[in-house]
């Protein structure tokens, strides 16, 4: 199935970006009258069909609205601190949207090996396995925040800090903890190589967060994102 991104949808006709029309005319050769499917990039997948075949803004009208196409039933934000190697980072952006995931955060923390951190190719990433995965959805990903500042602004229900604690603090299993829970807003926590320091360990503690693990195995960070993003995943789906 061939899914577009319509920039400007007006609830009769929606309009492709050049990059969009130019991959739907040359590249797949559609022509006016063929039929195509159209996501809004907000949940909504549209069957249109094209009235206006040029290679640099191709306009269809929509025949058939299909909300919420491709969704699941939880909002999951996994703010992740960027890795050292960079396209470590972006497989974790392809495979959370794939998996299912709301919001992406690059945090920066206190022992972050990556300092600076530009979103716009990520964005790209997560607009491409959104659909290639058939979701309507276009997950955000935010500008880069330091991890204490996401801590003291983080609005979800439920909040998971994976951290190793070296003893300090019982940690619960993530599986337990998502089972266990009714509610569907959750957001999880992923430190750098070396991990989050003591100090933004107990600041998150102190705002609510619940240490948990990924089982016994030590994973590197973009691993233990995407299998955050998994627990996530099989605990609603």
């Amino acid at each position: 199935m061939e899914l577009f991104y319509a920039c400007e949808c007006d609830g009769a006709v929606c309009r492709l970006d050049a990059e969009e029309s130019g991959h739907c005319v040359r590249v797949l050769r559609h022509r006016a009258g063929d039929e195509i499917h159209v996501i809004d990039g907000a949940g909504t997948m549209l069957r249109c069909r094209i009235v206006e075949d040029s290679p640099k803004g191709v306009e269809a009208e929509i025949l058939e609205t299909f909300p919420g196409w491709g969704g699941h039933p939880y909002r999951l934000t996994v703010a992740c601190c960027p890795t050292k190697n960079n396209d470590r980072f972006e497989w974790f952006v392809e495979k959370a949207v794939e998996i299912g995931v709301d919001v992406i955060v690059p945090v920066i923390g206190e022992r972050s090996e990556r300092r600076v951190y530009k979103p716009e190719r990520a964005r790209r990433i997560a607009l491409a396995a959104a659909k290639q995965s058939l979701k309507a959805r276009i997950p955000e990903v935010t500008d880069p925040v330091g991890v204490r500042a996401f801590i003291e602004q983080d609005p979800a229900a439920l909040k998971l800090m994976a951290y190793c604690f070296e003893g300090e603090q019982e940690r619960r299993s993530i599986k337990d903890v998502l089972q266990g829970y009714e509610g569907t807003d959750i957001s999880i926590l992923i430190g750098p190589e070396g991990d989050f320091s003591p100090e933004e360990a107990r600041l998150a503690i102190a705002h609510g967060y619940i240490p948990v693990h990924l089982g016994t195995s030590r994973l590197r960070t973009e691993t233990a994102a995407v299998t955050a993003a998994e627990a996530a995943y099989f605990r609603y789906m």
